[in-house]
């Protein structure tokens, strides 16, 4: 079967996915250093409960119509479980511990390692495809994190340690990632509701459990605000992102995060590092752009699939007649038959053949 051709916004599907990628991004970045102000002196799990109950609430306020986004199954319920306990206990306990024993900006800075965590298990996982460049932009963005804790050894033991904290809180959320990834084409807003409900659940109750003080209405609404913004409207982003083009992309475009949140600590007067601070920004920088310069085009095959998501009829794939065509993205179950042809693309749903 020869498949009709897609749209012109279809044949920049890494451009698409990148811009969504880079709002989640920008969102999730900013919120590191505020964490950090709104956190300071609070207990671990409470910061992390709050952040996560913020999230809930706006994936609450943003769930869609069953007819334009695919509804979660109960058969979601433990990969949703796994994602809350690495992503919205361990990643934000390790990452609150962190922010308060090392620097804001070089904390930041080593969030960028989610991305090389997010793509070697997007590899294994779902075989996704990491060419030579990529390849290169995850050696220089490793490079980076270890000139990062190079910057930080020459002060106090609590220093270096905090960032190691934070390295713990990359590797969390590169397994959330990878696990997210199976539920990008669920309705995002239900995705964060679960997850942000399940972890601050989880959170809040060994907070009570560990005696940890309950903040004022001030610091405990600011980190409401915070959740709901850097982690709840960013998860959503996210997901539609991973949707769009992949795991190990979405996270490659995803660590520009950092610089974001390294930036505002500056701009609110974080201490500055050392020169292996320097060092590891411009090898991290060097790594995103090797990411973002990635193309990847060749004939390929379609196997014939049956599955649910939302979609539209203009991106050469969705191809399915309707008594009466839905005139914007729709959810329902569809089937795709056979259809081998050429053009770009990125490990989407449907672009996740082998190479």
């Amino acid at each position: 079967m020869v498949s009709k051709s897609p749209s012109p916004a279809a044949r920049w599907p890494a451009l698409r996915g990148g811009l969504v990628a880079l709002l989640a991004a920008v969102l999730f970045g900013v919120s590191t250093p505020l964490v950090q102000r709104w956190g300071a002196g609070l207990g671990s799990f409470t910061t992390a409960g709050l952040l996560y109950a913020g999230a809930a609430l706006v994936g609450l306020l943003l769930r869609q119509p069953v007819e334009r986004e695919a509804r979660l199954r109960r058969a979601d319920l433990p990969r949703l479980a796994w994602m809350a306990l690495f992503g919205a206990a361990i990643g934000p306990v390790a990452l609150a511990w962190g922010l308060q024993h090392t620097s804001g900006t070089s904390a930041s800075l080593m969030l960028t390692l989610e991305a090389v965590f997010t793509a070697l298990l997007a590899r294994a996982w779902y075989h996704e495809s990491l060419d030579r460049r990529v390849q290169l932009a995850l050696a220089l963005l490793t490079l980076g994190g270890m000139a990062l804790v190079l910057d930080r050894a020459h002060g106090s033991s609590g220093q270096w340690l905090g960032l190691l904290a934070v390295l713990l809180a990359t590797a969390a959320w590169g397994m959330d990632n990878t696990l997210s990834r199976a539920l990008a084409e669920r309705d995002p807003g239900q995705v964060v509701m679960f997850k942000g409900l399940l972890g601050a659940l989880a959170t809040l109750g060994l907070a009570a459990a560990l005696g940890e003080g309950w903040p004022a209405a001030g610091p405990a609404l600011a980190l409401l605000g915070v959740g709901a913004t850097g982690y709840g409207l960013s998860l959503r982003f996210y997901l539609l992102a991973q949707r769009a083009f992949g795991a190990a992309r979405t996270g490659s475009v995803f660590a520009f995060a950092p610089f974001v949140g390294a930036v505002l600590a500056w701009a609110m007067g974080a201490q500055s590092g050392g020169p292996w601070l320097l060092v590891g920004a411009a090898l991290m920088a060097a790594g995103i752009v090797l990411h973002l310069a990635e193309r990847h085009d060749h004939l390929h095959q379609h196997e014939a699939l049956t599955h649910e998501h939302a979609h539209t009829h203009d991106d050469g794939h969705h191809d399915h007649l309707h008594d009466r065509m839905p005139s914007g993205p729709h959810s329902h179950p569809h089937r795709h038959h056979p259809v081998r042809h050429a053009h770009e693309h990125v490990p989407d749903e449907h672009h996740r053949h082998m190479h």
